[in-house]
């Protein structure tokens, strides 16, 4: 294929050979004058093209609004009477717009029409008023066909300069034609906030020396057994460190709240937003399907199981995941399908279930309870409990029932009795059975109120008491007794 070199052929170029000068002026001297005039003629070459354009955006303005005044005054409605009132109208109300030139007292439209305008009346005042329009009609027609032979001839004008200008290569034509850029890849998108991310498992190859030894078991015994407790164990964990959970960023918060099986709009949001496939987002919408499900928001809370779901499927696809699955989601695999939404059914039914239960717990931690707490360590709590009324023969024996009545004994057993037998069935399992853990189990149950007065009665009537444990020191009682005999 030849090669085409005529593009050179536009490089202005000299040399000394090329100036020949008068023998008493210095060649450097001639060869700057050269120069001087090249640089002159071009910015002057760029001037008369510049004028020239403006001149004929100028032309193309002018000339349609006189060929709209030319074709008013030719109908029935126009006349010297329109032309009048136009001049009246230049006069007095012009317009501010003007070419958009730099050049100083730069006329506006206006006020060319205008000039024009007055000129094609002068040539028409001076005849009779019968020819006075006729001979405005053909002043304009005059200006017209004067106005387009100019423009056409600044036009050709324009075209030589142009052609003049592109003979010669300047530093004004240098562009770049190709260039080769790397543009480094976009760096993948940072993780979920508190994700949890497995740490890849690196297998290191160690050598060991074997000596053998004659009698292992003494070297084995000398040498002394330590443990080495890692640094991440999880001994050295604080329990009251609270685990952060995964939270949800703004692309996800969007993406959670797309339509349920619409999987063409899931597809186009992973396409146009790469933070909703990194690790932790399956974690943070489950996270949030949870909460959404303990405020009662259970429409949502379906959705974030959906996306989350969504997201697991992808991940374990392995690297060409998304489109797969979606691939597989949109073209309508029956399979795939009944598969995935027998998968986000059962996911979110047990979410559910596992919000209630939570729910139940939350309540029953937060509510106040009523417990049988002694306030010695050492003392118990003992719960003696009647067998029944008390009997119609009530005989008072022993010592210290001198001072009792009879009918005051049996009172205050059958009031013990009647309230008892006033406690819930529960509580009376409780009380028989004799235990303290038994009976907190069933006063924690209760209302507040209601175990107040359970304890309350329990106390008036009786049935609980406390005993004091443990052995009582009396050895400083005798001393003091034996010391009081020796003195009488």
């Amino acid at each position: 294929m030849p090669l085409n070199y005529s593009k050179w052929d536009q490089l202005e170029l000299s040399d000394d050979s090329d100036i020949e000068g008068h023998p008493n002026v210095d060649k450097r001297s001639l060869i700057r004058w050269k120069q001087r005039d090249i640089h002159e003629k071009r910015e002057t070459r760029k001037l008369k093209i510049s004028a020239l354009r403006a001149e004929i955006a100028c032309n193309g303005v002018l000339s349609p609004r006189l060929h709209n005044i030319r074709a008013t005054l030719g109908s029935a409605d126009g006349g010297l009477k329109y032309f009048q009132q136009l001049v009246e109208k230049l006069q007095t109300q012009p317009s501010p717009e003007a070419p958009p030139t730099n050049a100083k007292d730069q006329p506006t439209y206006d006020a060319m029409m205008l000039s024009l305008l007055l000129q094609v009346w002068d040539g028409a005042k001076s005849l009779p008023a019968d020819e006075r329009e006729a001979a405005v009609l053909s002043g304009l027609d005059k200006h017209l066909k004067q106005l387009a032979d100019h423009t056409k001839k600044l036009e050709m004008d324009l075209v030589d300069e142009e052609n003049e200008q592109k003979k010669h290569i300047t530093s004004e034509d240098i562009h770049e034609g190709f260039d080769s850029k790397y543009t480094p890849a976009k760096p993948p998108p940072p993780p979920v906030k508190n994700a949890k991310i497995d740490a890849p498992t690196k297998t290191t190859a160690t050598k060991t020396t074997e000596f053998e030894v004659l009698n292992p078991a003494a070297s084995s015994s000398k040498a002394p057994s330590q443990s080495v407790t890692p640094k991440n164990s999880p001994d050295l964990v604080d329990e009251d460190e609270v685990e952060e959970l995964p939270e949800l960023t703004p692309s996800l918060e969007r993406f959670s709240r797309l339509s349920l099986w619409d999987y063409a709009q899931s597809f186009s949001f992973i396409q146009a937003n790469r933070d909703v496939v990194v690790p932790g987002a399956s974690d943070a919408l489950l996270v949030a399907a949870f909460r959404a499900e303990s405020k009662g928001q259970f429409e949502y809370a379906e959705k974030c199981v959906h996306q989350s779901l969504l997201l697991q499927y992808c991940e374990k696809l392995g690297k060409d995941g998304v489109r797969l699955f979606f691939q597989k989601m949109i073209t309508g695999d029956q399979r795939a399908v009944s598969v995935f939404v027998n998968d986000v059914e059962g996911t979110y039914s047990h979410l559910k279930t596992r919000a209630k239960v939570a729910e139940s717990e939350t309540s029953d931690a937060q509510r106040e309870q009523i417990q049988l707490v002694p306030e010695n360590p050492s003392a118990t709590i003992s719960f003696n409990v009647p067998d029944g009324p008390p009997p119609e023969d009530l005989r008072l024996e022993g010592p210290g029932t001198e001072d009792l009545e009879v009918e005051q004994v049996r009172e205050a057993l059958q009031m013990r009795w009647d309230v008892f037998e006033g406690f819930p069935e529960d509580l009376k399992a409780a009380l028989k059975v004799g235990t303290l853990d038994e009976v907190n189990k069933v006063l924690g149950s209760m209302d507040v109120s209601v175990a107040e007065d359970v304890v309350g009665k329990l106390e008036v009537a009786g049935i609980m008491s406390f005993v004091s444990g443990g052995v009582r020191d009396e050895t400083g009682n005798v001393n003091e007794e034996e010391d009081e005999d020796n003195a009488e």
